[in-house]
């Protein structure tokens, strides 16, 4: 077969250029593929039967007994990028946290250790990163104000959060399991937290309740002029009378909690805004003074 010089060399343009513009591209799906083989595996929790049906409810297993599972019947999330699936009570999310004085935290507090320092008139506390680790979750009341602070190891997402919804203030906890999104939060894990007062799922990295009776409820992030991501020794050195997250904490798992009446809002079934105040700032991206 012959071919004109016109078309071999058309042909190799092509190639030289498919091979300049495609280049980058590969290189890049290739990094992608590699950071997502670094990532260590998760028990995935529908192949661990995690999502039941009964008597045409779709629950999420939440405990040994059937009271504790998740209604997720509105559920928006995809079932099959759910991990672990460990019980709605196994982390000790604070409900009444007990706070040190900055000088006993020093006993323990390395002036590195990161922290997130909120002041509210004139309260000031530090929620330690070594401890929230444990908790994940603490509700607190800060100056008056219901806020909690929260903080996820596997997305590195820690920020302090309003607990207010339409008025009523939710008590917030973990619900044992985490989710990723491909596309959200550069593809990591984040925790799910849920609410005592509705057992509605809330999913941090897109910051919206995720199932639930406040389906689309945006999170509120609390007046990021009122909290700082910093580390203890500037915090203490900014605020020298701050009080400080007490190690070693615990409590009994209610097992009961009040539930809220819902009934239905515009609020409640809007959708996200990513300008709308629900979405934490990165670890870092909140370090102004305060």
């Amino acid at each position: 077969m012959n071919y004109s010089l016109p078309a071999l060399l058309g042909a190799a343009v092509l190639l030289v250029t498919g091979s300049f513009f495609a280049g980058p591209v590969l290189a890049q799906q290739a990094e992608d593929e590699s950071e997502r083989a670094e990532r260590p595996a998760r028990p995935v929790s529908i192949e661990n039967d995690k999502f039941l049906e009964e008597d045409g409810v779709a629950y999420l297993w939440a405990g040994e007994g059937a009271s504790q599972h998740f209604i997720v019947d509105n559920l928006i999330l995809i079932p099959e990028q759910f991990h672990y699936g460990i019980g709605r009570e196994q982390f000790p999310a604070l409900i009444e946290p007990h706070f040190v004085s900055a000088e006993e935290a020093d006993s323990w507090l390395a002036e590195s250790a990161r922290v997130l320092g909120l002041r509210i008139g004139d309260e000031v506390k530090a929620y330690p990163i070594e401890l929230l680790t444990r908790h994940e979750v603490v509700n607190d009341v800060v100056g008056g104000e219901p806020i909690f602070a929260a903080y996820c190891i596997l997305a590195d997402l820690g920020a302090v959060y309003d607990r207010r919804i339409d008025g009523r203030t939710h008590t917030f906890a973990l619900s044992g399991y985490t989710y990723y999104d491909p596309e959200v939060w550069d593809g990591m894990d984040g925790f799910v937290l849920w609410d005592r007062e509705t057992e509605s799922l809330w999913w941090p990295l897109i910051g919206e309740a995720v199932s639930g009776p406040l389906l689309h409820t945006p999170m509120e992030v609390y007046d990021q002029t009122k909290w700082s991501q910093t580390t203890w020794g500037e915090w203490k050195a900014q605020y020298p009378t701050t009080v400080v997250l007490e190690r070693d904490q615990d409590f009994e798992r209610p097992m009961t909690w009040p539930r809220y009446e819902f009934q239905p809002s515009q609020e409640a079934v809007q959708e996200r805004d990513d300008s709308d105040g629900s979405m934490a700032p990165r670890w870092g991206d909140n370090a102004g003074a305060l």
